[in-house]
């Protein structure tokens, strides 16, 4: 389906930096887009990549660029305990096989993607962890959610063995370091007895448990709940869903 918007900003701004602060696309999309004539300004074909949009104007996508943009799939995944995110171990579940008709939940889809596809990881959730993980074909949403730039939350609910403090909370969210460097702030706020909140804006190796290994809290149950505006809501465990374009937006629209 066509996207279309007015533009209403006080100044005129180029077309493929306007679609790329709205999370339609990248720049770099806008312009392979504009190139082979699937944008339009009031109905007229944008032929020039450096063109600017004026007030009330209104710009269109064609139904060919629409469809473009969503050919590369993102999905969300509950995934369970035991099943590894990337590359596995002989004997080991990578992610990636339960993506499967049987296990999509809450609709159809024009395709199942197969062995062949290039739905990979976004991000870790190791092998004893389990919750929300996006496997995606689109480079784009891969650098917006863990290129070396974003600072997209992700969201946890962990608990713990060991005595929580006020002084071990302090140091989780501020003052510890990994590999020798140091981790940015993080949000932790006890939700329960020995259940704790975390919000990361990075994902080091096995990063949670490690941080509470430092201040001798051991972690027994890591369920990640939310990737940026992403949630898994009803979502059953080993079950998957496709991210809609108004989500791939969302997510391309967070800013650090």
């Amino acid at each position: 389906m066509a996207w279309t918007r007015r533009y209403d900003e006080p100044e005129p701004q180029r077309v493929n930096r306007w679609l790329a602060q709205n999370g339609v696309c990248s720049r770099r999309e806008a312009e392979g887009l504009i190139a082979q004539g699937l944008v339009s300004i009031d109905g007229e074909a944008v032929e020039d990549v450096g063109r600017k949009i004026l007030p009330g104007q209104t710009l269109t996508l064609s139904d060919a660029a629409s469809d473009r943009l969503e050919a590369a799939r993102t999905v969300i995944l509950h995934k369970p305990v035991g099943i590894v995110s990337g590359l596995p171990e002989p004997g080991q579940v990578p992610a990636v096989r339960l993506i499967t008709r049987e296990a999509l939940w809450g609709g159809e889809v024009a395709a199942v993607p197969d062995r062949d596809s290039r739905l990979a990881p976004v991000g870790r959730l190791d092998m004893d962890s389990r919750g929300l993980l996006l496997l995606s074909e689109d480079g784009v949403v891969a650098k917006a959610v863990i290129g070396p730039s974003s600072e997209m939350e992700k969201e946890y609910q962990v608990r713990v063995t060991g005595e929580v403090t006020a002084r071990k909370l302090a140091m989780l969210r501020h003052g510890l370091e990994l590999d020798g460097r140091q981790l940015r702030p993080a949000q932790v706020t006890v939700t329960r007895s020995h259940e704790l909140r975390f919000i990361l804006q990075e994902g080091r190796n096995r990063q949670i448990r490690r941080m509470c290994d430092l201040v001798e809290l051991h972690v027994i149950d890591l369920f990640r709940v939310r990737v940026g505006p992403l949630t898994l809501g009803d979502l059953p465990e080993g079950h998957w869903r496709p991210v809609t374009a108004q989500e791939r937006a969302a997510l391309l629209a967070v800013r650090g």
